[in-house]
């Protein structure tokens, strides 16, 4: 649970990783707390995690000006709706009192509305 705009989330995570987070955890001898630490051991910052984020993407030859850590959210969102097509439990797991704000994570392209159309095959 994180306290995070005066709202308690609950974030869920995966049993895969939360083993691997808890094997991580447990090599660098950190019973609470943060996990992720800079070398001298203080909070990583927003920035420090966009920097990393940008050179892993230069690496994978992504482009680092379309990189921001708030797209992984947008993807998570994306990720999860096409599995569950279920808005009502992704407004739940991503921590919104309102669909409408969840809605904004699944809005499409006029590229990809084309390409949904051009998939029915209404016209031979």
């Amino acid at each position: 649970m994180i306290s995070l705009k005066r709202k308690i989330c609950t974030i869920l995570i995966p049993n895969k990783l939360c083993r691997k987070l808890l094997k991580y955890a447990k090599k660098n001898k950190t019973a609470s707390g943060e996990i992720f630490l800079t070398r001298n051991g203080t909070s990583l910052s927003r920035r420090q995690i966009w920097a990393e984020m940008k050179g892993l993407c230069r690496a994978a030859g992504v482009t680092a000006s379309k990189v921001f850590p708030h797209n992984f959210r947008h993807l998570f969102a994306t990720a999860f709706y096409r599995a569950s097509r279920d808005i009502v439990k992704l407004a739940d797991v991503l921590g919104h009192s309102s669909i409408e704000t969840t809605r904004i994570y699944l809005l499409t392209s006029g590229a990809e509305h084309q390409r949904q159309l051009d998939r029915l095959g209404l016209v031979s």
